[in-house]
């Protein structure tokens, strides 16, 4: 998708800073996601991805720099915080219960209750089901039953469930924490298929941390290269390519042993 210069971000961080002890996290990071955009963070391990994460859902506060929802800017006191502000984020771990069924994932901690004689609250699985039927189905997601456990479905399965669940709740922004890793070929290709869905038909901004560069070039409209703290390379995806992306990789391994790194 094109941007310009006159379209404000739904997201963007400006000089964002972060330092544990000696260690300097993140030294300058500016970012921008606009609406209807999947933007590829990429970058070597221990380049601070995680740590950049954290603090735009609110697990940190930054040590300088500003972050700014549609060109007001925010200060995240906390993931519920964040979240309140309409930014949701799927995890590695998925944050879903392998011994409940599919529908009170899709509605843990928010759930339908109803009362029995007006005094005992009661959950209202019947209703849980059908809207977690239904809005699945909105969504082309195939599951065996909403009535299954978790724990019986395959990775790809419960990972489209979190996106679904994070989903529910309409965000401005949903970041995907390597959705794709440790997933075969097949899974792989329904969270990508998704994510193509998403960013269509719902004009959700997707900021999308990967490590599959083939991945990254087929779903994503932009990449972003963090290294050693900075964004250092930000383009569209028509205007790079995987192997520039190696190239990349490869100078920050050699500035790593050479000691010109941080």
């Amino acid at each position: 998708m094109s941007q310009t210069a006159s379209v404000t971000p739904i997201m963007e961080a400006r000089g964002i800073r972060k330092s544990f002890g000696p260690v300097e996290a993140l030294r300058n990071v500016s970012l921008r996601l606009y609406p209807g955009e999947v933007l590829g963070l990429v970058g070597n391990n221990g380049a601070g991805k995680s740590t950049l994460i954290k603090i735009l859902t609110g697990f940190h506060a930054p040590d300088g720099g500003e972050i700014f929802l549609n060109g007001e800017p925010v200060h995240f006191r906390s993931p519920d915080d964040a979240r309140a502000h309409g930014i949701e984020t799927v995890y590695q771990d998925l944050g879903l219960v392998n011994d409940l069924p599919v529908y009170r994932n899709m509605f843990l901690r928010r759930e339908h209750v109803r009362k029995l004689l007006g005094f005992f609250p009661l959950l209202d699985d019947r209703r849980m089901q059908h809207e977690t039927r239904e809005y699945l189905k909105s969504l082309k997601l195939e599951l065996p039953s909403v009535t299954t456990d978790v724990g019986y479905l395959s990775g790809g399965q419960r990972q489209a469930i979190a996106v679904a669940r994070s989903l529910f709740m309409h965000p401005k922004v949903l970041i995907l924490d390597e959705p794709l890793a440790a997933m075969g070929a097949r899974e792989g290709r329904m969270i990508l298929d998704l994510v193509v869905d998403l960013k269509t038909r719902f004009n959700t901004a997707i900021l999308l941390i990967a490590h599959n560069y083939a991945q990254v070039f087929e779903v994503c409209d932009r990449i972003n290269w963090l290294s050693r703290g900075e964004i250092s390379f930000d383009r569209r995806v028509d205007e790079t390519s995987v192997d520039e992306l190696t190239r990349l990789v490869m100078a920050d391994y050699r500035d790593s042993a050479t000691g010109t790194g941080y």
